[in-house]
């Protein structure tokens, strides 16, 4: 018989075993220290998971925590500037995370199915027909929000993000969520400014959507 449970952490293990090897630190807080950023980031998807969608499905559970597996090992400089760029940065990333994902779980005896499975979850197939798909989304949208969208809005990001851009950022996110996510956004606590910024965000993106004639 299988060890559903035991199988299911030990992949989250090696998941963070190999997120562990990030050589960007982060600071958890002033009283716990820093660590690497990789690491902090899939457990803090996973912590999001539980408190949104408790219960979750062991393949969402993998794809949550590893979606973003090893990702400094490409960093967004080594592909051209611009939104070609970008586009292809994103999606060549979305094939290596499923690919690593799906060798870890071959390791401890997972199934093509189930590897399929987190595949899928890991490159958004059908976000908006698939719900564990659109979960992920709205988990890792939360997770943005709650803990990396405060250095955004106080200019203390890696790369400064000046507040028209944010304004835009926000306004993306906000969309790609569902209305639960949205409703949990929404109990965030959140820059004060930022409800000015998400309106002029929305306004923006309405304007491109709906041209003048």
């Amino acid at each position: 018989m299988i060890d559903q449970a035991g199988r299911l952490r030990r992949v989250l293990a090696a998941i963070d075993a190999a997120n562990a090897q990030d050589p960007h630190r982060e600071n958890e807080g002033a009283e716990a220290g820093s660590s690497p950023a990789a690491l902090l980031y899939g457990r803090r998807m996973s912590a999001t998971l539980d408190a949104f969608a408790p219960g979750a499905s062991e393949a969402l559970a993998i794809a949550v925590r590893g979606q973003h597996i090893e990702r400094w090992t490409s960093p967004r400089g080594s592909y051209p500037v611009g939104r070609v760029g970008y586009l292809r940065w994103r999606s060549d990333l979305k094939t290596y995370h499923a690919r690593r994902l799906g060798e870890i779980m071959a390791a401890q005896g997972y199934d093509e199915a189930m590897i399929a499975r987190v595949g899928a979850l890991v490159r958004k197939e059908r976000l908006k027909q698939d719900p564990e798909a659109q979960t992920l989304e709205d988990v890792a949208c939360l997770v943005f929000l709650k803990h990396y969208l405060p250095s955004f809005a106080a200019g203390e990001a890696e790369v400064p993000v000046d507040d028209d851009k944010l304004a835009g950022i926000l306004a993306k996110t906000w969309r790609k969520m569902s209305p639960k996510g949205q409703a949990a956004a929404a109990a965030l606590s959140l820059p004060p400014h930022v409800p000015a910024l998400l309106e002029a965000g929305f306004a923006r993106l309405d304007a491109v959507r709906s041209p003048s004639s």
